[in-house]
């Protein structure tokens, strides 16, 4: 049998719905962010980087993207003939077949995959984070400990605790008790979704949970291993980590890769985040360009203004175009003398002359107001916005547009044109 000491488990499936348009053709995981990197990039290269060499990505929501970014692993170096990456969908059994239901049944439905490795210790990560994280520095305090599960949590403002699951420790680290987002939080110490579990102990709890509806750790699997006496500690980190499942948090993130001196730097040489790699031309600056704390991405024409903006592989911004405060993801085209000032546009859109984006006043959402927010005009893949048109804030695209869907030239802030389904 082969033995592998840690191997880790990267939940990939979900479908990111609080992305709204930027998610209904693609999952979370696979999203852009940072030009031309990929949310699942993340947690990817921290593992090959950690020295964890085997990793199975559960995929579930629209996996095609994902599988074909990931391959056979290449890019983190984790094409092995003995473990590496493995793409692990749900599969149809001689018992009938199951959709993945909860983070711990996807885990459990995957039983066999782990058990091909043997391992000591079983990492549990998720797909949707920015941050960099050595693992190996985890385990080392896991082992130390002597714990059954090991739950790396972050300190986060007291006034914000009730979003999270809190562990509540003593003074060794080990937890007393996990509260799953209280109202009148006792704790600032809030789960990242991390875990490292001891292998026998993680089986037998999925074994024995593995007919509770939408299994899952915080709901069932932690509460479990504590009732039973589980050894359960918690691994403090106190460096950058991002939940980007919101827009608003989505668009920060990548703005904040453009500060001076970012908080979160790409460009460490000693650890690096690897992406599949196209082979494309070198960016273009043109004659009348100009470009201000921004990051270009390879591929890119730019003939007009971009500021403080990021731009995925591909881009062109036609002269006399000015592009504030904004992400472009892959292949998006901005035509002549158009506008833009804080926005999300997602690959392969185009957007046609003399257009402004991200004006007027603030209105809520009609489409979503729980989604689209935050003075964000969001615009999802192969959309196309006609010549000359006016939108407003809060607003949410998605599809092929025509000058007739804008009454007056305009869609008013917190309006909306979903041309594919009335899906958020």
């Amino acid at each position: 049998m082969i033995k592998k000491e840690m191997i880790a488990m990267l939940l990939a499936g979900g479908q990111g719905s609080r992305l709204g348009v930027l998610t209904k053709s693609v999952a979370k995981p696979a999203v852009s962010f940072g030009g031309k990197y990929r949310i699942i990039d993340f947690p990817l290269s921290n593992c090959i980087n950690s020295g964890v060499d085997t990793v199975g990505v559960l995929t579930q929501y629209q996996p095609l993207r994902l599988n074909a970014h990931i391959g056979i692993g290449i890019p983190w170096d984790l094409d092995k003939n003995v473990g590496g990456v493995t793409v692990l969908p749900p599969y149809e059994r001689s018992t009938g077949s199951d959709w993945y239901s909860g983070t711990a049944n996807a885990i459990y439905q995957n039983l066999e995959y782990m058990e091909t490795y043997n391992p000591d210790y079983v990492l549990i990560l998720s797909g949707d984070h920015i941050y960099k994280m050595d693992y190996e520095v985890m385990l080392d305090y896991h082992k130390a400990s002597n714990a059954d599960l090991t739950i790396a949590t972050m300190p986060v403002p007291i006034e914000e605790a009730s979003r999270f699951g809190l562990a509540i420790t003593d003074e060794t680290g080990r937890i007393i008790e996990f509260e799953e987002k209280p109202k009148n939080p006792r704790s600032n110490l809030a789960s990242m979704g991390i875990y490292i579990f001891s292998f026998p102990v993680l089986k037998e709890a999925l074994i024995q949970l593995n007919e509770e509806p939408n299994c899952d750790f915080g709901k069932h699997i932690i509460p479990y291993i504590r009732e039973k006496g589980g050894r359960i500690f918690a691994y403090e980190f106190n460096e950058y980590w991002k939940d980007v499942g919101t827009l608003s948090s989505y668009w920060q993130a990548n703005m904040e890769l453009v500060d001076i001196i970012p908080e979160f730097n790409l460009y460490e040489e000693y650890w690096k985040i690897y992406t599949k790699c196209d082979n494309i031309k070198p960016q273009y600056l043109g004659e009348t360009a100009s470009v201000s704390r921004s990051i270009i991405s390879e591929g890119c024409d730019i003939f007009g203004t971009v500021e403080n903006s990021v731009l995925g592989p591909g881009v062109t911004v036609e002269e006399g175009a000015y592009v504030k405060d904004t992400i472009l993801m892959g292949d998006v085209f901005i035509g002549k003398d158009t506008r833009i000032e804080k926005a999300i546009i997602a690959e392969q859109t185009h957007v046609g002359e003399g257009c402004e984006l991200g004006v007027g006043e603030y209105a809520e959402s009609k489409y979503d107001p729980k989604v689209y927010q935050a003075d964000l005009v969001t615009i999802g893949e192969h959309s196309v916005i006609p010549d000359g048109v006016k939108i407003g804030k809060n607003t949410a695209i998605k599809g092929i547009t025509v000058p007739e869907d804008y009454p007056a030239g305009l869609l008013e802030s917190g309006g909306y044109i979903i041309k594919e389904g009335d899906v958020k």
